[in-house]
């Protein structure tokens, strides 16, 4: 155990010390957030801010790395990298250009599926993750490869979405995503399994010292995805695919809020929310600030980490 804290705490504390300096860095080079008109007026208060803060995260990667060279972290690495680069081409564009749209969405779930179906083959046949579901202890659903694939692929371009749209608020992400990989560390067995989890929750703090309310940079997408396409890969590695719609409880509220209001506009010209992802929805109908909407998220998020912790241990630890 105190051979993972000392590199989380390393982790933490780069982070920490380095996060100025990336931020006037990205400062200098007009690397700044375009905020989209239709957002809050307090939001737009906010332009100016520097956007792809998400690369300080990357400190856990080297990091990871060198306390832990093997198959497994090398897969987690190259799956957060793949995704990062999504998000970093949307997030280059975005403030290179002050364009609030960045790549199509076309674009960036192309790379998703390609890279996503691309890892899934490695880490079926190389890291021997196999093609079932587990329900019950002993019980699974046995899928033939071809339709575990697609299933899996969905799922995690789907939930890499999904946690990328919570990334709305200071600090917001951030909080949520630390008791997710906080559940991963303690349901899996595999040393290189923790210590990734552990020094991305040790990452994401010394992140949070800059980007809690009011943020001094934007994770960005290019920090976002990737939590996304890690956080899910560790569901499919930990075979723990049933738990995914309590553990990723929050991710799937904000997602599910953005698909039911532009059906509904759709359909009625009638919107369910305020605005959408739900997170706005709280501050403009019920005048909650940001912090309160943060801290009320991670309370949830933690919530649902301690169902998930008490099924995991009573219904699929044999």
């Amino acid at each position: 155990m105190r051979d993972q804290i000392i590199p989380a705490f390393i982790a933490f504390l780069v982070v920490a010390a380095l996060s100025p300096l990336l931020i006037a860095v990205l400062r200098k080079l007009r690397l700044i957030q375009p905020i989209r008109k239709e957002l809050p007026s307090d939001h737009q208060l906010k332009k100016g801010t520097p956007l792809m803060f998400g690369l300080i995260l990357f400190v856990g990667i080297i990091v990871s790395n060198l306390y832990s060279p093997t198959p497994i972290m090398y897969f987690l690495s190259v799956t957060y990298i793949l995704f990062s680069f999504v998000g970093f081409l949307d997030d280059f564009w975005k403030a290179s250009r002050q364009d609030p749209g960045g790549v199509s969405g076309k674009t960036k779930l192309l790379f998703q599926f390609i890279f996503t179906s691309t890892l899934l083959y490695f880490v079926i046949n190389n890291i021997g993750v196999d093609t079932s579901i587990n329900i019950y202890k002993h019980i699974s659903l046995n899928l033939p490869m071809v339709v575990y694939v697609i299933v899996i692929t969905l799922f995690v371009v789907g939930s890499a979405n999904a946690i990328n749209f919570t990334d709305g608020l200071d600090g917001l992400l951030g909080v949520v995503a630390i008791p997710t990989y906080f559940f991963f560390f303690v349901v899996s067995d595999r040393p290189e399994v923790q210590l990734f989890c552990l020094i991305m929750m040790g990452c994401l703090l010394g992140f949070l010292i800059y980007n809690i309310y009011p943020a001094k940079a934007f994770m960005g997408d290019t920090g976002s995805l990737a939590i996304g396409g890690s956080l899910s890969f560790l569901a499919v590695i930990e075979k723990v695919e049933i738990l995914i719609p309590i553990l990723f409880f929050i991710y799937f509220a904000e997602q599910l809020s953005v698909i039911l209001q532009v059906a509904s506009f759709k359909l009625t010209h009638k919107r369910i929310f305020r605005m959408t992802p739900i997170h706005y929805h709280f501050g403009l109908k019920y005048g909650w600030s940001e912090t309160t909407i943060v801290a009320v998220f991670g309370f949830i998020s933690w919530f649902c980490v301690i169902i998930c912790l008490a099924y995991w241990k009573l219904f699929l630890t044999p």
